[in-house]
């Protein structure tokens, strides 16, 4: 790596370095408590894990920048500078094995942020060439397709000529004026197509007006995972210049919880301007539904079931009620997981860490966490409401041979609807 490409890497930390970042190094005790609260240093066991540990490059520069013992320490040789060969070493630990969840913040004694401070290294991290190919490649195909995925349109119009044979309804595209417009991830188009048929019955059922966008269907923004504000922003304008050309006031993100934290509380940050429209989750959109009349139900699930929260969904976000109510209306036999809503555990695969193929061994290291509270409760089903989470359930489940099928709610509230007479 060129000493060019390191100092703007070195740059890029820097630039981060504001108020927040320098109270939190300021205030840290070095209790090690945030290592308690994470599940890649619980369930492997290596103290090179302990969140804290993974932030000293920021804090190196942060140091040696930034303070009067810093820079003391450089004038009499004692400086500890961050290297190409450090950056090179600490690239695993800032995306291999941290998915941003947020449990460590919640735990720290002194209100550190660090899933924040996580996010911020990760844009030093960028600029200095030391990023996984993985989340490289699916920045690159969001920019150029609109898709981490490379999804194109034509890929998403397959699947409305089925949704629509399939239900005998009709999906919208580019109405203009409707009340919401819909946002999918490419997750769900490939893996759980059955979440479109669902919204589609859902909304028609309920005389909700929607429409996709020719222009922009995608919600997943790469940027904030790799941790490019450039990228992050430019995804952003995209969903911001189709709901403005459509003119909706609502935008719905869909069964992924990063897409929702990306376009519901970076985004305005990113792009540097409020939005003249409002953004929520599709879970928040069916409860308001519910608590409205507009949704009604019919028959129950009997079979023991349990629910995983999503991170970015529960313990960010503060969306915790709104699936309970859901699951009210369709589950009879409903049983929580010990640590749940913003105290659940991580399903190991965010961040960005499902899009790291070199990551796939600590992925799964870190879900036995979430494998040891399945157990616990023992549910014939699990359901939950993000399409990252629902597939590294499916994998994790089956890596462990736990036959255990992992559904999402929003069809499962289709499934229960009252038929139209």
């Amino acid at each position: 790596m060129s000493e060019l490409t390191l100092e703007r890497g070195l740059a890029a930390f820097r630039a981060e370095v504001d108020g927040p970042v320098a109270a939190f190094f300021s205030s840290c005790v070095h209790c090690g408590i945030c290592a308690q609260a994470c599940p890649f240093y619980l369930e492997t066991g290596d103290a090179k894990y302990t969140p804290i540990l993974k932030l000293e490059p920021l804090r190196r520069v942060w140091e040696n920048d930034f303070t009067l013992w810093g820079k003391i320490k450089g004038m009499i040789g004692l400086q500890q500078k961050v290297t190409d060969a450090m950056l090179a070493e600490w690239e695993e630990l800032l995306y291999d094995s941290c998915s941003m969840c947020g449990r460590c913040s919640m735990v720290c004694p002194v209100g550190n942020d660090l899933a924040l401070m996580i996010r911020k290294s990760r844009e030093g991290m960028v600029q200095a060439g030391h990023a996984p190919e993985g989340l490289i490649a699916a920045s690159v195909r969001a920019i150029q397709t609109g898709s981490p995925m490379g999804l194109q349109w034509k890929t998403l119009a397959v699947q409305i000529q089925h949704v629509e044979t399939s239900s005998g309804l009709k999906v919208p595209v580019d109405q203009p004026g409707a009340d919401y417009l819909v946002l999918l991830s490419s997750m769900e188009i490939i893996n759980f197509p059955e979440y479109l048929e669902a919204i589609t019955k859902i909304f028609d059922h309920a005389g909700v007006t929607w429409t996709l966008s020719t222009e922009c269907f995608e919600a997943t923004n790469a940027g904030i995972q790799i941790g490019n504000k450039d990228i992050a922003a430019q995804l952003v304008e995209r969903v911001v210049a189709a709901a403005e050309a459509l003119k909706v006031p609502k935008v719905i993100s869909p069964e992924c919880g990063h897409a929702f934290t990306a376009i519901r509380w970076e985004g305005p940050n990113l792009i540097g301007r409020p939005y003249p429209f409002k953004v929520f989750h599709i879970i928040e959109v069916l409860d308001e539904l519910r608590a409205s009349g507009r949704i009604k139900t019919e028959g129950m699930e009997t079979d023991r079931l349990s629910m995983h929260d999503p991170c970015n969904l529960a313990r960010k976000s503060g969306v915790i009620q709104q699936q309970r109510n859901l699951m009210n209306l369709v589950a009879e036999n409903f049983v929580e997981l010990k640590e749940h809503g913003k105290f659940q555990w991580c399903c190991g695969a965010g961040g960005g860490v499902s899009s790291n193929e070199r990551a796939e061994p600590l992925k799964m290291a870190a879900f036995k966490r979430k494998k040891a509270q399945i157990e616990e409760v023992n549910p014939e089903r699990m359901v939950t409401m993000c399409a990252t989470c629902r597939t590294q359930l499916e994998e994790g489940l089956e890596e462990f041979n736990m036959e255990i099928p992992v559904v999402g709610l929003t069809e499962m509230i289709a499934e229960h609807l009252v038929e139209k007479n």
